[in-house]
């Protein structure tokens, strides 16, 4: 007697497997605990864990410095941005962003970036590529004035500024402790880091 082998019959979860990585990505987002950043940067999925510590306390003091020298502009943690990238989409969610008050009073996720006048990522160990080489492109490719990374391990501070492509003509690495990143005209101050 032979036996026979019925064809497979197609999987359930073939049927909802998401037909793209922005797909993939909302669902992502959807399912993510609280406080976990989900990105879309260059066509990769990318999720982090709540940032905690020090390098909460950076984006703090930050905040309140531009609040200092600008009332007019607000200050937005967590804010999701639309940047262009090597998908047709990138969704990046930028540790502080500094825009005019009312830039994003809408109700979508992610925003169209140019109002924004500078965006800071406070790097860390599981961030560090993405925010040093994808979403400097990003943000450049977005025409985001000024891109401030703050290097915690090496003590400085990377200031990108002229947009340009998909880079920034202008990269100056800041020793935390000389104590001063001045930031260029629309900004027109600098920041204290004594506190960092």
């Amino acid at each position: 007697m032979a036996l026979t082998v019925p064809e497979p019959e197609p999987c359930a979860a073939d049927e909802r497997a998401p037909a793209s990585v922005e797909a993939a990505f909302e669902a992502l987002s959807a399912a993510a605990p609280k406080g976990w950043r989900v990105e879309l940067i260059e066509g990769e999925i990318h999720a982090a864990p709540p940032p905690v510590g020090r390098h909460e306390e950076i984006v703090s003091e930050l905040s309140g410095q531009v609040r200092d020298h600008r009332k007019d502009l607000g200050r937005y943690t967590n804010i999701g941005l639309s940047v262009p990238g090597a998908s047709s989409t990138g969704k990046v969610i930028p540790d502080l962003a500094i825009a005019p008050k009312g830039s994003f009073d809408d109700d979508v996720d992610y925003h169209d970036p140019s109002s924004v006048l500078l965006v800071v990522e406070v790097l860390s160990s599981s961030t560090a590529g993405n925010d040093r080489i994808k979403k400097l492109r990003g943000y450049a490719r977005a025409g985001i004035p000024c891109y401030l990374l703050v290097d915690r391990a090496a003590d400085l501070a990377i200031r990108c500024t002229e947009p340009s492509g998909e880079r920034y003509l202008c990269m100056s690495e800041i020793d935390l402790a000389k104590k001063v990143i001045p930031l260029p005209d629309p900004l027109g101050f600098a920041l204290d880091t004594s506190q960092f």
